[in-house]
Formats: structure tokens, C-alpha cells, sequence
């Protein structure tokens, strides 16, 4: 549960010491009435439990806030539990009463989400969105900035330099990881798959980036094979494994950086016994978890989807309440990693 702000914290969102806020709540010496407003105004700004009794005890209406939040695969069950979170989270926001318009894209076109993030425009104060790094992203995220909407990236970063932020993992550090752990599994020389869910998700190209990174320094007898494409679907990703196992006996790994690993698993059930080829997926869900249980996957990698809500939705109150100038840059959640005897 998050905790309240306290003293010090209302002090520096007024802009005065802690002293002063100590006298004013305490009654301890007379206060300027100038003063006496700029801390009203912080309280109830972050939501801080003082500014009832600086109304004299009267119940403190909280402006409302309109966050929109764009998603994209609403059929997989990691968007549908990171769904559930935000119509959960928007709830607690402090500070705000907090009202949520969440909505999925039908596909990763980048016309079709930028003339969603563009009609979301007129309902939302703020709005997170997973995207793909597209020039008409990024116009579409140029128009919301100008007029005062600001745009937070989720997972994967696009509009770097126009969005107001990005909160998700290190994804240089994911591709690292499992590159990492694939290099511990892999017994002796071999191939080593890697898919991706697009040509412009720009953290399947950082998770790619610190993938082979790892590998040429660490690992080189492991080729890493060319990137694959799956659109993070199962079927291809399915097709896609099976013709690998067929045309590399010697495939040691795949990594599937985004969407699409069920079809992974069940590819390694139809041709390979567990454990004989190294898989690391990401996100934990019920295939996944079933995919450690079994032995089919070796490690997977996840968002820590409450904080991710927690965290993008305050950055997002806190950008609207300073007029759209807070720029937040890069919040980096720490990673998750599970094995089978971890769940």
C-alpha cells in the first residue's frame, strides 16, 4: 500500500520548510495568510491528509482528473490483467478524483493509434498508451503536447524528446538477462533464436540490442540466428519454432522478446523434451507459469504491473498539476525474473 505523504513533502510541494509547516498544523505561532494558502494548496494537490484541517475540518473536494490509457492485444492476458490494475489503481491516485478511459487498439498500426491518441485529445487530462516508435506517433504525441496533454510511454518507449515520459523496464537489461540465462542453460557450441513482435517496438530493439550484445561477449559460440518477426501472434511464432527445430538440431535458445510465447512452448512440446532447448519468454501468465512448472520454459521476465500502474498514474496527475512541464524522462521498474522453483 502507498504511503501517505508526509510532513517534509508538503513542505517542498508549498515551497516552504518544514518549520513552517510544523507552526501552521500546530498552531505553535501565527502563519501569513499567503503562507497559509500555498500550503492548503499543496495538500490538496498530493492529497495530504492536513488540508482537512486546514479547511477547518470540512470534507476536501478533489478535482477531478479524466487519465486516458491506450493498450494494444486485448485478447492476451497479460493487457487484460494490466487493464484490471489501471481501472483498480485510478482509484487510490492521491490527490485527484480520478477517472478512467481506457481503450484497445485493434492492431499496432501507427495511423490507427495515432488517430486514437488524437480523439482522446478532447476527454482525457493525461494519457498513457503502448505504441510502436512511428513519425505519426510521434506527431500525433506533438499535437496532444501543444495542447497541454501529456503523453506517457508504457513498455516500450516512442516520441523520445515529446512524450513526457516513459515507465516500463530496462529493456537493454532484459535482453541482457536472457541472454544471461540462456548462456547458463546451453550446453556447448549451437544456435540461438530471437523473436520480436515488430519492426518499430522500440524496446524489442533494445531487449535485441543487449541480446546479442551479451552473447558476442560472453558467449560467441552461441550464433545468434537473424530476428524474427511474430506480430506477437502464437500461430506464427508456433510455424515459425517447429521449422527451426527441424532445420537446427543444434538450436540451444529462443528468446521471445514480446507477445506470441505460447506458441513457443507448444512447438517444444511437439519436437523437443524439456529442458533440451533453453526458452525464456516474457511475462508471467497461466502458460507461462505452466511452461516453468513443466520444464518447457526456462526463465521468464515481468513487469511488476501494480507499480507500473501506480507509478505512470501519479507521474500523470503530477504532469497536469504543473500545467504539462514536468517532464518525468525514463522510469526504469525493477525486473521480475521467475524459474520453477520460484512460483
Amino acid at each position: 500500500m502507498a504511503r501517505r505523504p508526509g510532513m517534509a513533502a508538503l513542505a517542498a510541494a508549498a515551497g516552504v520548510s518544514v518549520a513552517t509547516v510544523d507552526r501552521l498544523l500546530n498552531g505553535r505561532e501565527s502563519v501569513s495568510s499567503d503562507t497559509r494558502a500555498a500550503v492548503l494548496n499543496a495538500a490538496l494537490r498530493i492529497g495530504h491528509p492536513a488540508a482537512a484541517r486546514l479547511m477547518g475540518g470540512a470534507s476536501v473536494p478533489m478535482p477531478a482528473m479524466t487519465i486516458g490509457v491506450l493498450l494494444h492485444k486485448q485478447g492476451q492476458e497479460f493487457y487484460q490483467n494490466l487493464a484490471q490494475e489501471f481501472r483498480s489503481a485510478v482509484a487510490t491516485v492521491p490527490g485527484v478524483n480520478g477517472r478512467l478511459d481506457l481503450q484497445f487498439a485493434a492492431s499496432q498500426s501507427p495511423s490507427e493509434v495515432a488517430g486514437l491518441l488524437r480523439n482522446m485529445a478532447g476527454r482525457c487530462d493525461a494519457i498513457a498508451a503502448t505504441a510502436v516508435n512511428h513519425p505519426e506517433i510521434t506527431a500525433a504525441v506533438e499535437d496532444l503536447k501543444a495542447h497541454n496533454v501529456p503523453v506517457f510511454s508504457l513498455l516500450s518507449d516512442f516520441a523520445q524528446g515529446v512524450r513526457a515520459g516513459y515507465v516500463g523496464l530496462n529493456n537493454l537489461k532484459v535482453g541482457r538477462t536472457a541472454a544471461w540465462m540462456i548462456s547458463l542453460s546451453a550446453m556447448g557450441a549451437g544456435k540461438v533464436a530471437l523473436f520480436v513482435g515488430g519492426a518499430r517496438w522500440h524496446g524489442h530493439d533494445l531487449r535485441e540490442t543487449g541480446f546479442r550484445a551479451f552473447l558476442r561477449e560472453e558467449r560467441p559460440e552461441l550464433e545468434a540466428l537473424e530476428s524474427i518477426v511474430n506480430l506477437e501472434t502464437r500461430q506464427l511464432t508456433y510455424d515459425v519454432t517447429l521449422n527451426l527445430l527441424n532445420r537446427h538440431p543444434d538450436l540451444r535458445g529462443i528468446f521471445v522478446a514480446g507477445g506470441g510465447m505460447e506458441g513457443a512452448i507448444a512447438a517444444l512440446q511437439t519436437a523437443r523434451k524439456p529442458g533440451e532447448v533453453a526458452l525464456v519468454v516474457n511475462e508471467l501468465t497461466a502458460e507461462s507459469r505452466a511452461g516453468l512448472a513443466q520444464g518447457w520454459v526456462t526463465m521468464v521476465d515481468a513487469t511488476p504491473v501494480s507499480d507500473l500502474c501506480r507509478s505512470v498514474l501519479t507521474l500523470m496527475v503530477r504532469s497536469v498539476q504543473d500545467g504539462g512541464n514536468a517532464g518525468a524522462g525514463q522510469v526504469f521498474l525493477p525486473m521480475h525474473l521467475h524459474v520453477a522453483e520460484s512460483i
